[in-house]
């Protein structure tokens, strides 16, 4: 990891309403409006621009939380390689500050996290590849080889391109759309 990241576990992290910096979190608006950190804005990984980031920590510590710490990590990377430093990712993220009693905003429920909804997608290509296999022809059966490497690949490379599609869909978005361009264009 780069000198200008670092990792800290949620509850050596100040109290975010009572801490000189930015809060920042890179999960789905649909996501962010089910549960959040007080204080924290929104900026999907998707959507993440060095330069709104900057404009808007000025000099200030930016801490980096997503659901468990992966997209957080490379939203992290992204604003190191463009020059932002004092990036501070929050380890576990937003499950970890939740379980640790940390304080929370919880907005309307029922919505599905990022990562349930690529298991929910991957499964349901699975099951149409091998089924339509059987029953249509056996080179769908590639349908469920493709899911699966792609998920393997995931796994290793910890990139999903499944999940970055999902978040772009109309669902994902909806819920904290108003809140994503009231930051960029804050």
């Amino acid at each position: 990891m780069s000198e200008s990241i670092a990792t800290r576990p949620c509850h050596q992290c100040p109290d975010p309403s009572q801490d000189d910096t930015l809060w920042l979190d890179v999960r789905s608006p649909a996501e962010f409006e089910a549960l959040h950190i007080p204080n924290s804005r929104l900026l999907p990984l998707d959507q993440l621009d060095a330069d709104s980031v900057r404009h808007l920590a000025g000099d200030r510590p930016i801490h980096l939380v997503c659901r468990t710490g992966n997209r957080a990590t490379q939203a992290a990377s992204k604003l190191a390689d463009a020059g932002l430093s004092n990036l501070i990712v929050v380890e576990g993220g937003v499950e970890a500050w939740n379980q640790a009693g940390r304080p929370v905003n919880r907005g309307q429920s029922g919505g599905m996290s990022l990562e349930r909804q690529v298991r929910v997608a991957a499964g349901a290509l699975v099951l149409i590849g091998v089924l339509t296999g059987f029953l249509v022809h056996p080179g769908l059966f590639g349908l469920a080889a493709f899911v699966g490497a792609g998920l393997v690949f995931a796994g290793l490379t910890d990139w999903c391109g499944m999940g970055l599609l999902l978040a772009k869909a109309p669902w994902n978005r909806r819920a904290g759309e108003a809140a994503t361009c009231a930051l960029i264009k804050n």
